[in-house]
């Protein structure tokens, strides 16, 4: 038992017997308050030799006091014993310091608290001996740890978790291999998904590009189980390409394909891929802006593509090109596809994410895929004239002639029939404003083959506007 708390024992509450002490010549040292009759009353005559009192424990001596008053006159003879009290203290002297009393009452209270913990902490002892027995004898024990967590815990619906989890399964990671000789084929890592059950993977052309002639292509499921594919078609324009798994294996599961044009800036957005070869990898972010006009190339030259991209801060880096940007419900909004970098930097050949990702609205990559898996080619919507991709700020410029020294402005084309002309600048092309050659093939290519937009144009210093009908081109040459 722990003595802690315990203090010096307490004296006994009671007085010692009373006596009879003689006249002293000088102030008496107070004994202790007798509770019987005062032994400054005289006792009967035939009382006995009074004895001295049975020694105490010493007190603290009181500070001498006057001279005692006189006493009252003794009862009369006859009178019962004891006699009533007396009206003062027995020698006449003021009560005992105020303190003393209290003392001793505090004293008593401090024992009485003193016990009553003892004895609940020897209830407390002996219930968590009992506890203790009980639990040896198989009764499990009340206690829980504070590192276990709840058995029920579940994450909700919505949560990126949740999402996540339900994603993963449908993404995959694409390992492309040209079709060198040994030791000298060259390749990279992607990321894809699943399309439809029919083993249809969307990507991105670049991711794919050097496999494309001759190479080969393997696909990777989270689960560890790799496939042998085939490349369906690639659209060098919209960098989109879909394969197709050689032998798919039953029970694919497609993720679901959202509304890129419902998209708002703020929403927030997942995305999943393999950066840096590190597959199954899940960032997240935030819709940052939209309609950014994003032109990218693989480094040849000749396979540049436009977008109207979607812009997000989740980071994407080399290696998640192809793999699928999320909402918050686990629908595609866009397919990831490049980044906006300072440079490689330190030597290192690939520069990473400093929050400015683009990702091709999945509107526009999902009309491409089913043109892709139909005919294995792409089509494009185009005005017929040829624009200045060089400058930038002004608009898009339509040139003084076109490639090969053919027209500017195709005869019988869509921009002929509306009326424009070379040197015409296109300021903007429906809602959206145009300030280069880019920026309104990326709008263009937002559009199907026959749909109406209303072109703003400078001519001359003069704002007009004209409606011009989207023909179309198939193939990438």
């Amino acid at each position: 038992m722990s003595t802690e708390n315990e203090g010096t024992a307490v004296p006994a509450d009671h007085p010692a017997a009373p006596s009879t002490p003689s006249t002293p010549a000088t102030p008496p040292t107070l004994p202790t308050p007798p509770t019987t009759p005062s032994a400054s009353t005289p006792a009967p005559a035939s009382a006995p030799e009074p004895t001295p009192a049975p020694a105490q424990e010493p007190t603290p001596a009181p500070t001498p006091e006057p001279a005692p008053a006189p006493v009252p006159a003794p009862a009369a003879a006859g009178a019962g014993w004891p006699p009533p009290p007396p009206t003062v203290p027995a020698w006449g002297a003021p009560l005992p310091p105020a303190p003393a009393a209290p003392r001793r009452r505090t004293g008593g209270l401090v024992a009485a608290v003193l016990v009553a913990a003892l004895v609940a902490g020897g209830i407390g002892g002996g219930i968590g001996y009992w506890a203790a027995q009980r639990g040896d004898d198989g009764v499990s024990s009340t206690t829980v740890s504070s590192g276990e967590a709840p058995a029920s815990f579940k994450r909700e619906p919505g949560t990126v978790a949740a999402v996540a989890a339900k994603a993963l399964p449908s993404v995959v990671t694409i390992q492309a291999k040209s079709g060198g000789s040994q030791g000298e084929s060259e390749g990279g890592t992607g990321t894809g998904f699943v399309y439809d059950q029919e083993g249809h993977i969307v990507t991105n052309n670049h991711v794919v590009a050097s496999a494309a002639d001759g190479g080969t292509l393997s696909v990777t499921f989270p689960d560890g189980k790799s496939y042998d594919a085939e490349v369906v078609g690639r659209a060098e324009g919209y960098d989109v390409a879909v394969l197709k798994l050689t032998n798919a294996p039953k029970g694919l599961k497609p993720l679901p394909l959202g509304d890129s044009e419902k998209v708002a800036v703020g929403d927030s957005t997942i995305a999943i891929g393999a950066p840096f070869g590190l597959s199954n990898t899940v960032t997240t972010g935030i819709i940052s802006a939209k309609n950014r006009p994003v032109a990218s190339g693989d480094g040849s030259g000749g396979s540049n593509s436009y977008m109207s991209a979607l812009q997000t801060d989740a980071s994407i880096n080399p290696g998640n090109s192809g793999g699928p940007l999320l909402d918050a419900s686990g629908a595609v909004i866009g397919i990831n596809s490049a980044i906006q970098s300072t440079g490689s930097g330190f030597g290192q050949s690939q520069a990473g994410s400093i929050g400015l990702g683009f990702a091709i609205p999945v509107n526009q990559a999902k009309n491409v895929a089913q043109q892709l898996i139909r005919t294995g080619k792409p089509v494009y919507p185009v005005i017929g004239a040829t624009v200045n991709m060089q400058e930038q700020g002004e608009g898009a410029t339509i040139a003084s002639q076109g490639s090969g020294g053919t027209p500017s402005v195709t005869p019988d084309g869509p921009a002929a029939k509306a009326g424009l002309k070379a040197g015409d600048v296109i300021t903007g092309f429906g809602d959206h404003q145009i300030d280069s050659g880019p920026s309104l093939i990326s709008e263009i290519w937002t559009h199907k083959p026959g749909d109406q937009v209303e072109i703003t144009y400078e001519r001359d210093g003069k704002t007009s506007t004209a409606t011009v009908t989207l023909g179309e081109r198939t193939g990438d040459s």
